[in-house]
């Protein structure tokens, strides 16, 4: 990992929380860069019951996929805000890469988000699903035949990754895509640099690793995973979230209808960029700190510890209640003000000794807790909560996207979304 400046990790504001991600995000302990993330709607979310057995899955193409019918474990559909009504908290988990490289992770967390009837987006990698001999398919933009900036996993943590990616879909999770070569930096063959066209090949290359795995791994004793990757795939995160302006007029053609890559957003209402939904991870509150941080394991890592992954052991307490304290504070200041949706991304890593997995975990309880408490928090996907903005009047949205970050609404809720009613123009939907 290159070295990071002290004013790239330390300053303010959007551009320097981008700074810190653009640097991390990506592979700082090789083949273990395994996965950014997605919660109420999804997993057990209808009440906690058990998942309908699987019908008789139809093979798409070689089998590596298949027909299974529709999604278990899914919210209620969405309805649209009434005149008074305070809108839902949505916080969103999400994880890069979705690999699991023999650490548990991946499973860990289903666990917790099954026993708190929560939904998220893991974000998968195309190559997780490749194997390492047959690295020569890929054919990255910009770069040589099977180059990565991650590694390849081995044969039996391509196998556990096809065994946690199926069973979070049956769980209710969303299955989203990181790509695949997890390219950075300013070189010529980063993803900053790469065209349209060259994201259509990447995104095409990724959707072809998770159908044709069985092919390219030449398993036949593995079940398929069971939904259409074509269908499934509505949105994703670019790795070190460069390259977002050149992947949006692609992800339209594609139908996508969501992007988590803009570098440093805001605790406030997303609009649309291209006729996308723009949901950045979030600046927030870094306690004892004069500056906020963005809503990422490997962003609160970049500002304690530097540039590296193994610090000094003493440190780690301090930093794993500062960590689980900036998404807490992060979450309240949404809550208790504008209730705009909260993003947090993580990786399935062990850096620093774990402190960032026990981190995120200690907030995903505390947030849960208030959902189980009679809070309106709902812990869902980023595609369910796509689904709920889909439905909402754009007067409504329009209304909510004039509260800035921590601002509560005038006179409360009841007579905030009550005015709602006039639209304050198409430009604001559909932001440049």
């Amino acid at each position: 990992m290159r070295a990071l400046s002290r004013r790239g990790m330390l300053g303010l504001g959007a551009g320097a929380a981008a700074a810190v991600s653009l640097a991390g995000c990506g592979g700082l302990t090789g083949s273990d860069d395994s996965g950014h993330a997605d919660g109420s709607g999804g997993a057990s979310a209808q009440g906690g019951s058990k998942p309908k057995p699987e019908p008789t899955a139809r093979p798409i193409g070689d089998g590596s996929t298949a027909h299974t019918g529709k999604q278990p474990r899914q919210p209620a559909g969405p309805e649209p805000l009434e005149p008074g009504q305070t809108p839902p908290q949505f916080v969103v988990f999400s994880w890069d890469g979705a690999g699991e490289v023999g650490n548990g992770l991946f499973p860990r967390f289903l666990d917790l988000a099954k026993e708190h009837g929560a939904g998220m987006t893991f974000f998968l990698s195309g190559l997780y699903l490749l194997p390492e001999s047959k690295k020569r398919l890929y054919n990255p933009p910009n770069n040589p035949r099977g180059a990565s900036d991650i590694g390849y996993l081995t044969d039996e943590h391509v196998k556990d990754t096809l065994k946690n990616v199926r069973r979070a879909w049956l769980e209710g999770h969303e299955i989203g895509t990181h790509f695949n070569g997890h390219f950075c930096g300013e070189s010529h063959g980063s993803v900053k640099n790469w065209t349209p066209r060259q994201w259509r090949s990447e995104i095409d290359q990724a959707k072809s690793f998770v159908k044709e795995w069985r092919t390219n791994t030449g398993w036949t004793d593995l079940p398929s995973l069971p939904f259409d990757y074509d269908k499934e795939l509505v949105g994703g995160r670019t790795p070190c979230l460069l390259g977002q302006d050149n992947l949006l007029p692609t992800a339209r053609e594609l139908g996508w209808r969501y992007d988590a890559s803009s570098p440093g957003g805001l605790q406030v209402w997303p609009a649309k960029r291209q006729g996308i939904w723009d949901l950045p991870l979030q600046q927030i509150p870094f306690p004892g700190r004069g500056f906020e941080v963005l809503s990422m394991d490997y962003n609160m890592l970049a500002n304690q510890s530097l540039a590296t992954t193994k610090a000094p052991a003493h440190n780690y307490p301090g930093w794993r209640r500062q960590s689980a304290q900036a998404y807490i504070q992060g979450f309240k200041r949404a809550y208790e003000t504008n209730r705009a949706p909260f993003f947090i991304g993580n990786h399935f890593e062990q850096w620093n000794g774990g402190i960032y997995m026990d981190a995120v975990e200690e907030a995903f309880k505390h947030i849960a807790r208030e959902k189980e408490k009679g809070a309106d928090v709902r812990l869902v996907s980023f595609r369910q909560f796509t689904d709920w903005l889909d439905v909402q009047k754009p007067e409504v949205l329009d209304k909510l996207r004039t509260l800035g970050v921590g601002q509560q609404p005038a006179g409360g809720w009841r007579e905030f979304t009550s005015q709602a009613s006039t639209p304050s123009g198409e430009a604001s939907r559909n932001a440049a």
